[in-house]
């Protein structure tokens, strides 16, 4: 066997599908063309690369917290998907109930893209995630970090960061919000998700410059609370990307054995897939 035809979980995709489910009139972007993926087809690049399951995340990017081209393409392949939603800021413990009943296991934080300002409010949020054993996550970069620790030292809620964190890798691994990441992984408080590497490396592909942070990683959390992620159909990527040469990558990375905890065995015991 080889990489091609192991089997796996992706633990970070979307499903664009405006033509079904038209984005929001105000979205500040609206994913276009090779961006673009509805839930069938995505389905068959699953099935060209043994991808069993994969766990779907509501896109800032033309949906925001309009979450029904999610919800359908569960719906419709509930052994297959599972979700992680964009929800409101002050949503309440009942639309949660709601929204785990159907498939989806957690909600999506972007400071990322929003600043931290827009969350500054979400402590309550994560106390009702914590009441459902759901999970809160979050997409930071740089030291974007630093500014939830206080409110998740006293909210353990079940966490996990997307994107390896989204390094700064014009620094060292020293930089404070990677070393705060790392320190999550030593305590086991956390799971990382070891994709996106198009969106911190400083050069293209096969983005070798990222493999320092990709280590450092593995050996903080462990390999049990590292799960791999494809983040098709990636959006806003700097070059072109796809699934195939993507997937290569790992294989460089790590041995068979590996690569069967990360890609396979983390996500189902973190999912319950």
């Amino acid at each position: 066997m080889n990489i091609l035809t192991e089997p796996k979980i992706d633990a970070h995709c979307h499903v664009l599908e405006p033509s079904r489910f038209p984005y929001e009139e105000n979205a500040s972007y609206r994913p276009a063309g090779q961006e673009m993926g509805s839930a069938k087809y995505f389905q068959e690049v699953m099935a060209c690369y043994e991808v069993k399951h994969a766990l779907l995340v509501g896109p800032n990017s033309g949906y925001a917290t309009d979450n029904r081209c999610l919800l359908d393409a569960i719906a419709c392949a509930p052994h297959v998907f599972k979700g992680i939603a964009v929800v409101p800021n002050d949503i309440s413990l009942e639309e949660l109930q709601q929204f785990k009943a159907q498939g989806v296991i957690g909600v999506a934080f972007n400071p990322s893209l929003m600043g931290f300002d827009f969350y500054s409010n979400i402590e309550p949020l994560l106390k009702r995630l914590k009441q459902l054993d759901m999970w809160a996550q979050f997409q930071v970069e740089h030291n974007g970090l630093l500014d939830f620790l206080p409110m998740l030292s006293r909210v353990d809620v079940k966490m996990m960061v997307d994107h390896c964190g989204r390094p700064h890798l014009n620094a060292d691994v020293s930089q404070p919000g990677f070393e705060a990441l790392l320190a999550l992984g030593r305590e086991g408080r956390a799971v990382v998700k070891i994709s996106g590497f198009a969106k911190f490396s400083q050069q293209g592909y096969p983005f070798v410059d990222t493999r320092v942070s990709v280590d450092a990683l593995v050996r903080a959390f462990g390999l049990q609370n590292c799960v791999w992620a494809s983040d098709w159909p990636y959006l806003k990527a700097p070059h072109r990307l796809d699934y195939g040469p993507m997937l290569r990558i790992y294989e460089s990375m790590f041995n068979p054995q590996e690569r069967h905890q990360l890609m396979w065995t983390s996500a189902k015991q973190h999912f319950g897939f």
